[in-house]
């Protein structure tokens, strides 16, 4: 335990750092190694988030357009054509170009989405890993906290009982002093960090969202493009009849055209 009445002193001859691991305990360090995690994980993921983070840009847009207009392989080539570094390592382009080449091959709408949704799940892995490191951090820094303060509280008492009850201010000082700093520590480290894993998964769910909804335009519009146009049949009517019994033969005709196609 520091010696109260030499905080001051010390406090002149350490540095910030040097200061909360004097004065907080081996908790104070267990908390100062999980804040330097966590800045490093959420540096990691901004700079992953920049380079492989699946977005849309300008040319990915025109080619959906035009697929959307008339499906061709020529359209699906032109997604993987990508003209910068940044573009060849957007993992939305592959995703686009294999659910086109799915359709293009006559694959089922069943197959393409398991394929895609395979795809997709490996492009957002990269970011899962920082967000649970961030979330477990956030979750542990205050029970860490809590440690520090029973720990100092402990070593305050424990002071107490050495002095018989006559203990002084300035002897129970030390274990309050180390009890609130590692609560404080452990506040500190935790409330930044929520904040930025909430934000983190509010943008996970909204490229997913994103994802979603560019691969569904891809999918509905080849639909379009192959529903067939409602056939009406043609009753030729046979030499010598009447009106009346060409337009019963009509009439029968569509009724059956009726009944074949459901």
């Amino acid at each position: 335990m520091p010696d109260p009445t030499a905080i001051s002193d010390v406090t002149h001859q350490l540095t910030p750092i040097q200061q909360l691991i004097e004065f907080g305990g081996p908790v104070m360090v267990v908390l100062l190694a999980l804040a330097v995690l966590g800045a490093a994980t959420f540096i990691y993921a901004m700079l992953v988030g920049a380079v492989f983070a699946p977005r849309t840009d300008r040319r990915l847009k025109a080619a959906v357009d035009r697929w959307k207009r008339s499906p061709s392989e020529r359209t699906a080539a032109e997604v993987l054509d990508q003209k910068t570094t940044r573009q060849r390592f957007n993992p939305m382009h592959g995703l686009i170009n294999t659910t086109m080449r799915g359709l293009l091959r006559g694959q089922t709408d069943t197959q393409i989405r398991e394929d895609v949704a395979r795809l997709a799940q490996k492009a957002l892995q990269p970011f899962e890993s920082p967000l649970k490191i961030i979330e477990v951090i956030a979750a542990l820094a205050p029970l860490l906290g809590l440690l520090g303060t029973v720990m100092g509280m402990m070593e305050a008492f424990s002071a107490m009982a050495s002095a018989e009850g006559r203990a002084s201010a300035s002897q129970l000082s030390g274990g309050i002093y180390q009890a609130l700093m590692t609560t404080a520590a452990g506040l500190v480290i935790a409330i930044p960090l929520a904040a930025i894993a909430a934000w983190m998964e509010f943008r996970l769910r909204r490229i997913n969202t994103h994802m979603n909804d560019l691969l569904v335009q891809v999918l509905s519009a080849s639909t379009r493009q192959d529903t067939p146009e409602p056939v009406t049949p043609t009753v030729t009517a046979a030499p010598g009849a009447t009106n009346s019994e060409t337009e019963a033969n009509t009439a029968t005709g569509e009724k059956r055209f009726a009944h074949a196609t459901g």
